[in-house]
């Protein structure tokens, strides 16, 4: 079967038992998918969350279901009528969170994605109940800085946490490990059938994939008992990649304020009314962070956020850094400015900055004759704050592309826009839920 021939992506069923959820899919009557999401010791649920737990499992359905509907973007999708506000969610993240797909394989979503709804605004949701959930973080980890940021804040407030992570990255694990905090690693399982169809010739690309595991972590509160969910996405990941006719592309659309306060707003309603969910580090800058965790040298042997360390398929570097990637790049330039030359080269094992046959890479970040990279990485504006500061100290104005930067591109730059200090200051806009906002004291 083809999947870009068919007419109907369906939502078959969605189940759990004995720590297994089992999320199954279909393109019209053809042969179903089943992807599999297994907690460990998992514990049974409580009768009192019982309605939340299933609340959370049809949002993992709906989310999940992003991976598979890619392969086909089949022009309906059947599944059981929505409430309005679950169907909006449902809406946007298909479309924004699959733009950067849309966009490269040359297609146009707009219009094409409608989840089913009932009459009216759809079926009347009661407002969910508090639960009395535990005062304890799930901090996801990623196995780069921004996640290690967010767990030492909240240590330093004392708070109860559990380092968890989707996958059986060993890198990240170790990272997990090095946190000292309780871990959980939750495991998922695509369905085989997927990599058989895009073997013959489905649509492939990009997912939102934080959307993904931040439906699963809701799952896992409800299960495990947390009362708060706290990601480590910086405000600079909600800015656009590009704009291409009339819409915006956002690699990181899903990790991005406009998602987290729609996922927030629906948990609270739909879920329980004391499951928060929100990224700790949305009022910094990647610039801000990275200042932050240049101060957590215990880290510098462990993280990495080099992402051919966590491709599902094809090699992956010899290290930790394979120096080559928009990530190795702007991590790379983004400590520069906060870290001691030696030690910055001593994590990488090269200097970046002195390597001519990188230019490209660098000019992407930098957006100098390009758009950023589609990748998770700061703001062009960012990085030229951050290569305008190198620019001004003397050990690295020899470099190759510090160099061609003064030479170059700096006669091109206003002034006034390339100070770094302003990248250091927070902004208002977050929903750290009370509880936590003093963790944001320990980030500046």
């Amino acid at each position: 079967m083809n999947p870009r021939l068919t007419q109907t992506f369906r939502f078959v069923r969605a189940t759990y038992a004995d720590g297994v959820a089992e999320l199954v899919y279909a393109f019209d009557q053809g042969e179903k998918m089943v992807e599999r999401v297994r907690f460990p010791d998992a514990p049974t649920v409580p009768a009192e969350r019982q309605p939340a737990f299933h609340a959370a499992l049809k949002l993992l359905h709906l989310v999940a279901g992003v991976s598979y509907y890619k392969a086909g973007v089949p022009p309906k999708i059947e599944c059981e009528p929505l409430d309005g506000a679950t169907a909006d969610l449902a809406d946007a993240l298909y479309l924004h969170g699959l733009a950067e797909f849309a966009y490269r394989n040359g297609l146009d979503l707009r219009g094409r994605i409608a989840f089913p709804r009932g009459r009216g605004e759809g079926p009347r949701v009661p407002e969910a109940p508090a639960l009395n959930l535990p005062e304890r973080t799930l901090v996801p980890i990623g196995g780069g800085k921004d996640s290690l940021v967010a767990v030492e804040a909240i240590k330093s407030i004392g708070g109860e946490a559990t380092a968890v992570w989707v996958g059986n990255s060993p890198l990240i694990a170790a990272c997990a490990e090095r946190t000292g905090l309780p871990t959980l690693n939750i495991q998922r399982e695509l369905s085989p059938v997927l990599f058989e169809l895009n073997r013959l010739g489905a649509w492939n690309g990009h997912i939102p994939v934080t959307a993904v595991n931040s439906a699963i972590l809701a799952l896992a509160a409800i299960l495990y008992g947390y009362d708060s969910i706290a990601f480590a996405n910086e405000r600079s990941a909600s800015a656009a990649t590009l704009e291409y006719e009339g819409q915006q592309v956002n690699h990181q659309w899903s990790k991005g304020f406009a998602f987290e306060a729609m996922l927030s707003d629906w948990l609270h309603t739909h879920v329980a009314a004391d499951l928060d969910y929100c990224s700790l580090l949305r009022p910094w800058s990647e610039l801000a962070i990275t200042r932050a965790f240049a101060r957590l040298t215990p880290y510098f042997d462990a993280f990495s956020s080099c992402n051919r360390n966590f491709r599902i398929l094809g090699p992956k570097p010899a290290d930790r850094w394979c120096g080559q990637c928009p990530k190795c790049h702007f991590v790379f330039l983004a400590l520069a400015p906060f870290c001691p030359k030696p030690r910055l080269l001593s994590i990488f094992g090269r200097n970046l900055l002195d390597d001519e046959s990188q230019a490209a890479g660098f000019d992407a970040l930098l957006e100098y004759q390009d758009h950023k990279p589609f990748e998770c990485v700061g703001e062009g504006a960012e990085a030229r704050a951050a290569m305008h500061a190198l620019s001004q100290r003397p050990e690295w104005q020899e470099d190759a592309l510090v160099a061609r930067f003064i030479r170059e591109i700096l006669p091109q730059l206003e002034p006034s826009s390339l100070a770094l200090e302003p990248w250091l200051v927070p902004a208002d806009e977050h929903r750290v839920p009370p509880r936590l906002q003093p963790a944001l004291e320990a980030i500046g």
